[in-house]
């Protein structure tokens, strides 16, 4: 089934788990929580994959620039405007946090919490870069329209820029899991 989280129907059947990597934030939180938390089986779990924020990415004497994350998020403003896109809306006031209120509120557990680690320094090119900032909802290719190509053409020439070569070094970042139980003791 296609749908978005804030329209998933009651009666779809009782899961084991359901899972979100770094796409919570965009959505009605506490409709999806709730809703979520009613679709899984007594013990299910919600899992909840973001990038560990605490840590950076940078890389110890690397054969590359980094990734010039900020640069790229100023050009994506220049055609977008200032506030931040949420897939099909935007977020005025910037990505909401404390995801363990929502959790809370929606009569999950308190949850269990792991890390899997990064750190390893990864070389990404001018197609990678590229393709990771089409990937973000944020800066999906729909949202620019007919301008979809000019972006693009000022995003490659904003990499050769900080390098030539078209290669960038950055520390792979640390996964950060939680898993938000529904309480067993429900039926």
């Amino acid at each position: 089934m296609r749908a978005r989280a804030e329209d998933l129907p009651a009666g779809r059947g009782a899961f084991t788990v359901a899972a979100f990597g770094q796409s919570f934030h965009w959505m009605d939180r506490d409709l999806v929580a709730t809703t979520i938390r009613d679709m899984l089986q007594p013990g299910g779990a919600l899992v909840h994959i973001s990038d560990l924020k605490t840590e950076t990415r940078s890389v110890d004497d690397p054969p590359y620039p980094p990734v010039p994350y900020a640069a790229m998020d100023e050009l994506v403003k220049r055609y977008l405007g200032p506030v931040r896109r949420a897939g099909r809306g935007v977020l005025p006031r910037g990505t909401p946090g404390d995801e363990s209120a929502v959790f809370a509120r929606a009569g999950f557990c308190r949850p269990e919490r792991h890390v899997v680690p990064g750190g390893q320094a990864l070389e990404r090119s001018c197609d990678d870069v590229v393709a990771w900032a089409f990937s973000m909802s944020s800066s999906a290719p729909r949202l620019f329209g007919a301008c979809r190509e000019d972006l693009e053409a000022d995003l490659r020439r904003l990499l050769r820029e900080v390098s030539p070569a078209g290669r960038f070094s950055e520390r792979q970042p640390s996964t950060e899991v939680f898993l938000w139980r529904r309480p067993s003791s429900e039926s």
